[in-house]
């Protein structure tokens, strides 16, 4: 009798172990533990410096058709674990390597009803877990659909937020801030105008969700490597604080079209007590594969100029001609049409921006409204509505090709598909084609208006795919991507490099059409370039939009040393001058910076970041000794108080501070800066004010003592 006590002990003890699994951070500092309950639904906790970040919460997807949802009675068959650490090299970044150092736990789960497995793989690092489930290849699960992932991520309390609007189609809003019980009640205000936008529930989110818990804890969820899924949502129960996912349905209503072996996109929680780490994690980057482009040497880093805010503004317009209020592409005869006069894509115009540029020193020159059909390009849910290749009358391909080479100033292709996606992808080799032969080695794709085919979503599975379609493709090409109005990235840029930029959320346009908030990008950092950089397209000085456009009352909620500082704070290896060349001309000392600033980066200090009031960040330039500082302020006017002590030991600089004057404010005085010339080294301290919606931003060259005797000292 006692000896078979001692048994069935032993037996319960070991059923015990593998019902319940805990996992440590390498450092120790989070705890993921994983269980099942009594009905065989799979859960997990997670833990940080001993405080609960992730309450218990549910795991597990529901099929469509199926009887039984892999939801639960599960059992563990066995489960593995792994350490893993290495260091590699992206070919563009904040820094020159990544660390990738995890533990991992693989739960191998049984549901005897339906004799179907499912695999629950587990990462956790140092700052944040990631966590995915897999179907192994199995008769019983083959091909299947998924009708809902039942993913959640239960809440301690009623945090602070950041978020916009769950939309299947924009992720174009401003943030509010604003406790999580309040996100209901704020919702309507929130979902402002947009072309294209299908939100979905009153509570309702979009990731990358930034927030914050009373006891200063911040918590990043979002997620890594979206391929061949629809993007994720974020729904709350706002009595419960429990987010489930909640994924972009297609024109059926279906979410994901699987087959097995397969797997879904990571499911990130960055977490930490220091604002500064959520800025600097890498998880979402290291949940994707290495790199897939053998040699990526053609993947260039690039400062460009536009003719883009001319039309943004009004002041100019993409379309060639006022008479045709339809166009069918190879029919109507744009060579007998009457010109409107305020068509910006001229051969004239175009080399007007290319001399700037040249002279200035920026590597390309973006030109939208090139090609034929912008008479009626959107709202028509128009099929056949560009051919990527046919310029207007007054844009000549080879006189621009020849004179931009003159100038050393390589041209950046624009194809808006006006959401016609399948259209594009039947244009695609020939678009790409015409761009080699023309020396073009970037394009900015679009994707304005509702998708066609009519009734999909820019978020969803079928969508989420043509965009990996146009990337991959493009890369055959030796093309560089920047994707607007696609899905916001969640590190694929890792695997796919020519994958330079994404806008995919409210950028610096939105200030031509009524304005950003003016904290706007004291919270992007934190949200939407969590997946990767962002085309924000800053450098504007100008920000009466009225002088541009009289019928535009628009103001550009930022002051110019805000503009400069976004150069450092807002990262991306493609960045643009978005301003017009006349208004440079007006401040060439403070557009110096917008020369100087690097745009590739061998390493990023956060030196100070509070989401929502204040970023600041210095990072040293790709293969060099200077460094730049990037300060974005919010509404607040406030001292920032910086060390250099991240320059090296025993060298000098000469520190240019391009800074708000006493007297700016990004509405009232929103040109007023100053710039100052300081001795600094690694011992040199700077407290700098910032105004509201202001900033300053630092260039950092190293100097001889000759070039410095002068100088005040830090």
């Amino acid at each position: 009798m006692k000896s078979r006590l001692i048994l069935s002990l032993f037996y319960l003890a070991v059923l015990g172990s593998l019902q319940a699994q805990t996992l440590e951070s390498p450092n120790g500092n989070l705890q993921l533990n994983f269980s099942l309950e009594e009905d065989g639904t799979p859960v997990y906790k997670l833990d940080y410096e001993g405080k609960t970040v992730v309450e218990t919460s549910k795991l597990g997807v529901e099929l469509k058709n199926e009887e039984h949802a892999l939801t639960s009675n599960f059992s563990i068959e066995n489960t593995e674990e792994y350490a893993f650490d290495e260091t590699w090299t992206p070919v563009w970044g904040e820094e020159n390597e990544i660390r990738n150092h995890y533990n991992e736990l693989v739960v191998h789960l049984n549901q005897e009803d339906s004799e179907r497995k499912m695999l629950i793989r587990f990462r956790l690092f140092n700052d944040g877990l990631g966590f995915r489930y897999e179907f192994p290849q199995q008769n019983n699960l083959a091909h299947f659909v998924i009708s809902d992932e039942k993913t959640e991520f239960a809440m301690t309390g009623d945090h602070t937020a950041f978020w916009i609007a769950g939309d299947y189609d924009t992720q174009e809003y401003d943030y509010t801030e604003s406790k999580l019980s309040e996100i209901r009640g704020l919702m309507e205000k929130a979902v402002t105008a947009n072309v294209s936008q299908k939100s979905f529930s009153p509570t309702g989110v979009q990731t990358s969700l930034m927030l914050k818990t009373e006891d200063g804890i911040y918590i990043n969820l979002h997620e890594a490597a979206l391929l061949d899924y629809p993007a994720m949502h974020l729904n709350l129960d706002d009595e419960s604080m429990v987010f489930e996912s909640w994924l972009t349905p297609d024109v059926n209503g279906d979410k994901a079209f699987m087959i097995s072996p397969g797997q879904t996109p990571w499911r990130t929680v960055i977490v930490s007590d220091n604002a500064k780490d959520i800025l600097s994690s890498r998880i979402t980057y290291n949940l994707n594969e290495p790199n897939k482009i053998e040699d990526p040497s053609w993947i260039k880093p690039m400062k460009y100029m536009g003719v883009w805010w001319e039309m943004i503004t009004g002041m100019s317009s993409w379309d060639y001609t006022d008479e045709f209020a339809a166009v069918k592409l190879g029919e109507t005869d744009f060579e007998a049409a009457e010109p409107n006069d305020t068509h910006a894509a001229t051969t004239e115009n175009v080399k007007y921006y290319i001399d700037f540029a040249s002279e200035h020193g920026f590597d390309g020159l973006l030109v939208e409204g090139w090609n034929v059909g912008w008479e009626d390009w959107f709202g028509n849910s128009k099929d056949y509505v560009f051919d990527f290749v046919t310029p207007y009358p007054d844009f000549d391909v080879d006189e621009i090709r020849e004179y931009a080479k003159s100038k050393d100033v390589e041209m950046i292709m624009h194809h808006e598909t006006s959401a016609s996606v399948r259209n594009y992808e039947r244009h695609l080799d020939t678009a790409y084609q015409f761009m080699k032969a023309n020396n073009y080695n970037a394009v900015k794709t679009g994707y304005v208006g509702d998708i066609l085919p009519r009734g999909e979503n820019h978020y969803s599975q079928w969508i989420v795919n043509h965009y990996q379609y146009a990337l991959e493709k493009a890369a055959e090409y030796e093309i560089m991507i920047n994707a607007h109005e696609a899905v916001r990235p969640t590190g694929i840029a890792r695997t796919w490099p020519n994958l330079i930029a994404n806008e995919s959320a409210r950028g610096t346009e939105y200030q031509a059409f009524g304005g950003n908030k003016p904290n706007h990008v004291t919270v992007l950092p934190f949200t939407r370039l969590i997946g990767g950089p962002m085309d924000y397209t800053p450098g504007i000085f100008e920000m009466d939009i009225s002088k541009l456009n009289p019928d535009n009352n628009s103001h550009v909620n930022s002051t110019l040393a805000n503009q400069l500082a976004l150069y450092v704070t807002m990262y991306s290896p493609l960045q643009m001058a978005a301003d017009l060349p006349k208004h440079y001309e007006q401040f060439m000392d403070a557009f110096q910076f917008i020369k100087d600033v690097a745009i590739d980066w061998d390493k990023s200090v956060y030196l100070e970041a509070e989401p929502g009031d204040y970023i600041t960040i210095a990072r040293k330039e790709k293969d060099g000794n200077n460094w730049f500082v990037g300060n974005v302020n919010g509404e607040t006017p406030r001292i920032s108080e910086i060390e250099f002590d991240f320059l090296e030991k025993g060298k000098s600089y000469i520190a240019t501070v391009y800074a708000d004057a006493e007297d700016a404010h990004y509405k009232e005085n929103p040109q007023a800066y100053e710039i100052k010339k300081y001795r600094v080294n690694s011992k040199s301290e700077l407290s700098q004010k910032s105004a509201p919606g202001g900033g300053y931003a630092i260039s950092i060259m190293e100097a001889d003592k000759s070039e410095i005797r002068d100088l005040e000292k830090l």
